[in-house]
Order: structure tokens, then sequence, then C-alpha cells
């Protein structure tokens, strides 16, 4: 008789190739030739998230129930976690275990404090002053995913710079889990009680990130139990799935975002000199994260395409999560691009504008500096992608799907907003009255000048204008 269980079916390895050689293609053709997800699965995500969003609106507690039970098989009654949950999760964590977390905290710590710009102050005239000062977010809402792996380190590059930042009101979000009685995995709730985080919510996926962007009104449960509430936030980050992603994108404008920090993906660009081992193991590294995760291989060696592929094969069959390393590697959004030579390799690499670009050719750190593209770059044999995921000191929340080319990576600077200050004096401002008022005039708007103009007529004092004449 067959097992109760049967093994996944193994998915044949079929890492494709896109061959850019003698080709002479502009970045609109660069960016339409290199491997990416299928089209049709984002189109699918928004609709879904949409619907996520409005049951979360219209309908709170009620809702985030209801989806924890649909997509987290957990029957909540709230979803705020309570604080002996975390006092306890940090208390029984593997001391090993704390030990690389305190670790990567002190070096995140180190990283992020010396992100924070200066305020400056410019004089551009006596009684001239035009002053920039940074100032942080009042509230954030950050998202730990919790699907198919456990993320304790997203929890520290989440709130080591809102915190270095300034932020006070800090609320965290990750998935409910069967195994643990509803609540986020415990090594998760401890790496949030290391930090000092208290408030901490069992919510995953869209609707995590839907209640954190509109809040949830108190009152919004059933009628025994009407929930305490979950005041909204000026800003959401975090990684995710494409559902995630996709309502972050969705939310922008009603609060700011990092990113859109959605799966997982890595691009290594590479020569005759690397090693096939080496490349092969860390474009497994982040396949293992998502069967939509994409790994893609930039090279102008074909001996070296060959190599790979072949420890491809040895590898990935050897890895605890073999069926979903080759899912990953075999999907359209993977694969080997041959190029001309290194120069048709990084305008490729830019097109793409991977999240985590890795380099490994012959003078590694500069080619490294003539990348304009990437969330993140790893230089060399001794800098490998999962340094960053967790001990580097760099933040590996990073923009996908080619949104490396306008967004940034998660820092300090996410949760601070620079606010310009203009003071100047009566004499500063008459130096430039003249100024004001052509330019107005130019514009067709002449009130402008005319609130100037105000400011020196004959009625007015120093300094003041003189009161209307029923005032006195």
């Amino acid at each position: 008789m067959p097992p109760a269980t049967a093994p996944p079916v193994p998915v044949d390895l079929t890492f494709r190739t896109v061959d850019l050689r003698g080709q002479r293609l502009t970045l609109a053709g660069l960016r339409a030739a290199v491997p990416r997800a299928q089209t049709g699965i984002m189109a699918d995500a928004e609709e879904k998230v949409l619907s996520i969003i409005s049951a979360v609106r219209s309908r709170g507690f009620e809702a985030l129930r209801e989806l924890a039970l649909t997509f987290d098989g957990v029957e909540q009654q709230r979803p705020r976690v309570p604080a002996e949950a975390l006092e306890a999760a940090l208390a029984g964590l593997d001391p090993a275990v704390r030990a690389a977390l305190e670790e990567s905290i002190r070096r995140a710590r180190r990283f992020a404090d010396a992100q924070r710009p200066a305020d400056t102050d410019v004089e551009l005239g006596e009684g001239a002053v035009v002053s920039q000062k940074w100032v942080p977010v009042a509230r954030v809402g950050l998202y730990v995913p919790g699907g198919l792996a456990v993320y304790p380190s997203s929890v520290i590059m989440n709130v080591v710079p809102a915190l270095a930042a300034g932020v006070e009101s800090i609320a965290l979000a990750s998935p409910p889990q069967k195994d643990f009685g509803g609540l986020p995995h415990p090594t998760i709730l401890a790496a949030a009680c290391l930090l000092g985080i208290e408030e901490v919510y069992a919510i995953g996926g869209a609707q995590a990130i839907a209640a954190f962007a509109y809040g949830i009104p108190a009152g919004s449960g059933t009628e025994g139990d009407p929930g305490a509430g979950l005041d909204p936030v000026d800003v959401v980050t975090g990684p995710g799935n494409i559902f995630v992603a996709t309502a972050k994108r969705l939310v922008k404008g009603v609060v700011g975002i990092d990113s859109e920090a959605g799966t997982t993906e890595i691009a290594i660009l590479a020569d005759s000199t690397a090693r096939p081992d080496l490349v092969a193991a860390d474009l497994i590294s982040q396949a293992e994260h998502d069967p939509q995760a994409a790994s893609v291989l930039f090279t102008d060696s074909e001996e070296l395409a060959a190599e790979v592929r072949a420890e491809l094969e040895r590898q990935a069959a050897a890895t605890k999560h073999s069926a979903r390393v080759r899912e990953a590697l075999s999907g359209p959004q993977s694969g080997v691009v041959l190029v001309e030579d290194l120069e048709q390799g990084i305008a490729a690499c830019d097109a793409y504008a991977a999240e985590h670009l890795e380099i490994m050719t012959a003078d590694a750190a500069r080619v490294a500096g003539r990348i304009r593209n990437a969330g993140a770059i790893f230089v060399g044999d001794y800098s490998p992608v999962s340094l960053g995921d967790y001990c580097a000191g760099s933040n590996h929340v990073l923009p996908t799907s080619g949104t490396a080319a306008f967004s940034s990576g998660l820092n300090v600077a996410t949760f601070l907003r620079a606010i310009q200050v203009i003071n100047y004096s009566r004499a500063a401002l008459e130096q430039v009255s003249g100024h004001i008022v052509s330019l107005s005039g130019a514009e067709d708007l002449p009130a402008h000048g005319e609130a100037v103009t105000a400011r020196f007529s004959t009625g007015s004092a120093q300094g003041s204008v003189h009161a209307p004449d029923h005032y006195m």
C-alpha cells in the first residue's frame, strides 16, 4: 500500500536561458527580455487584495477573524498578543538564537545610528534663513511575514531603524500560527520583546496592511467581544509575499510605505572567474523562500552557465526544501541570462534592478561601483545575500520587481520627514520683493505679489501691518 502521505512529486528543474548576445537592446528592450513573474499572477493578486482591504475597512475585527480562519486556520478572539506571551517567548528562547539576534541587533543599530541625516541651516543673506529639520513620524506599522518560514530577522530589520529615527509609537504584525495557539511564532515574539516592542498583533497578509493603514475602530468586533481598537499608522514597512506587496501599493497615499518589498529575488553577475558551486548555492538560498522567488544569473560565460546548472541539480536535490527550490528555479521569473560581455551584463542588471545583486567577477568592487539599480549589492565571494539577511548590519527589507530603479531599501530616513523652515526679516523680504512681484505676474497670480507688497505699504508699521480703521 502507498504511504498515507505521499512525498511531493519533484519538479523538473528547467532553469531557462535568455540569450542577449549579438543584440543591441534599448533599456526598454532589456527590461522586456529579463526574467520576470507572469503579469497575470499580479493582476489576480490585486483583485483579491482589494476585496480584503474593503472587508477590513467595513467590518474591522470581525473581518480579521474570518480572514484568520480562512488563511491561517485559526479561530481568533482578539489579535493583540498579550504581554505575558511576549515575555514567555523571550524567556524560552534558545540561548544560541538569542545570542545571534543580539549580535544582529548590535550591528544593525550601529549602521542605523550612522544614517540619521543632520538638520541644516542656510543663511541666504542677512536675516534670510532657510532650515531643514528631520522629524520622525508619530506612529508606524511594521509587518513581519510568517508563511513558509520564520523571520525574527525581519523584526530586527523593521524595528531598529524605526527606533533610531526616534519613532515613539510602534505596532508590529505577524501571521497567527495554528501550532502556537493562534499567536505568531514564539521566536518572532521573542525578538519583538528583546527590542522592547509591546504592541504586537497576530494578523497576517494583506489584512495586516489594511488594518495598519485604516485602523480598526474600538467596538468593531462581535457583541460579546467588541475589541479594543487598533490606531492607524503613518508609515507601513516590511517584506512579504505578492499579496503583502500589492496591499502596500494600494494603500500608498493613505499611508507612507518603504517600498514594494514582495517575493524575494536574487541576481548574480558573474564571469568565468566565479565559482559555480557558490553561484548555485546563493541562487538556491533565495529560491527556498517561496515557489515564486526569483533567481537570475547574468554571465558572459557559457561554460560557467553549464557548470552552475549542474550544481543547481546537485544542490537542489540535497537541500531541505528541494521541491520549493526546484519550483522557484523552474519558474518564468528565474533563469540564466547570457550576455555579450561585462558591459552588457551591467546594463542588463541595471534594467533588472534586483532586490539583491551579487557581483562575482574579477575586480568585483570596481564592477559593483558601476551598478546604478539594486536594493543592495553584495561584493565578492565572501559577501553572500545570506550575510545581509542576518548579520551584515545592512537592512534586508528591499524593493523588488524592478522597483529598485526608483526605491530604496528600508532605512532610518523611511521613518523621517524633512520639514523646511523659512525665517526672513523685513529687510530680507524687501530685498527679494521685486522678484516675487515679477514672478507672480508672470504666472498670472497677482495676489501672491500683493501679499508681499502689503507688508511695505504706507499703512504698514515696522514688522507689522496697520490695523484696519474699523478696529480702531
